[in-house]
């Protein structure tokens, strides 16, 4: 089952969204996590300091840890779930512009929804005849082959020498 988001993950908020909900809680370190705009399956943390707004990216790995990508030369830090990633960022001089102090939490409950749209489900093929029924002209379905032995397959089977 997969780890349920943190509070402070507002999903789609395109980034003046962000820039106008920070700027209205106004206080330094007040920050939350949306969907980048730019880059699918990327996340933004941004935070609040100074009247202005730092973003830095998160991305996933494709073992389901979690990163914020850093500039040229520095070494990535990976974090099991997104809350462990917050928790080592509320500590002073991590390399953000301002430590996390004050989450932003979102106001209603998010519509749980896949990043990418999934492929529609083919319709299903209609059962075959009872061998019973078929008749003098009609041939038996065909059957489905192992992908080794259809003809016209993309695999290739490989002999030991």
């Amino acid at each position: 089952m997969a780890a349920a988001l943190p509070v402070c993950y507002h999903g789609c908020m395109s980034k003046k969204e962000c820039e106008d909900l920070l700027g209205k809680k106004n206080k330094d370190g007040a920050y939350l996590i949306r969907d980048s705009e730019t880059i699918q399956g990327a996340m933004c943390l941004c935070v609040y300091k100074q009247k202005t707004v730092f973003t830095y990216r998160v991305l996933q790995t494709h073992t389901g840890h979690y990163t914020l990508l850093t500039a040229g030369g520095l070494e990535e830090t990976y974090f099991k779930s997104l809350d462990d990633l917050i928790r080592h960022y509320k500590k002073k001089n991590q390399g953000l512009a301002m430590h996390l102090r004050h989450s932003v939490k979102r106001k209603t409950a998010l519509l749980i929804q896949p990043r990418h749209a999934p492929a529609p489900a083919p319709a299903p093929a209609p059962a075959p005849a009872p061998e019973a029924s078929w008749g003098a002209s009609m041939s038996p379905p065909e059957e489905d082959h192992d992908y080794e032995n259809a003809p016209n397959s993309e695999y290739v089977e490989v002999l030991p020498p």
